[in-house]
């Protein structure tokens, strides 16, 4: 059996185009989009079932654990927050930059039931872990009819 690497669709037609260019001969052109030209970042996640809760994991390199922010409303979890250009670097002094600066929202619709209770997260080496409980679904009520 072998195993397939997942590469989330926009990054295949990502590395169509470049390869594309790159065979034109647009050797000076940079490799992707500059983010304050209006690119988006979408921070790397995986939401993982552990039975009684979920584990979500979210890569945020190069930020601060007090400029991250996160919420949960309506089985919506939202992580949002902002990453600083270095100060002392220049536009024009930069051959190459692939890092991402500036604002980023990422929202997982989650897809259980979960409890706003008990919801903890940490982050380490630039990874942000959430533990959710799941909410105990409910039972259906029998209901009887009385007697007239």
């Amino acid at each position: 059996m072998a195993i397939i690497r997942w590469v989330p669709r926009g990054q295949i037609m990502r590395s169509f185009f470049d390869d594309f260019f790159d065979v034109m001969g647009e050797q000076e052109r940079p490799r992707r989009r500059r983010w304050e030209e209006g690119g988006i970042w979408n921070p790397a996640t995986d939401l993982i079932d552990q039975k009684d809760k979920l584990l979500v994991k979210i890569e945020l390199p190069g930020v601060d654990k007090k400029d991250i922010k996160i919420s949960l409303s309506d089985n919506n979890l939202t992580i949002q927050g902002e990453i600083e250009q270095d100060k002392d670097v220049k536009k024009e002094d930069y051959y190459c930059c692939e890092r991402f600066f500036g604002k980023y929202s990422r929202t997982i619709v989650l897809p259980v039931a979960a409890s706003q209770e008990n919801i903890k997260a940490k982050f380490k080496n630039g990874v942000l872990e959430i533990t959710i409980p799941k909410r105990e679904e409910e039972k259906p009520k029998e209901i009887t009819i009385e007697a007239q």
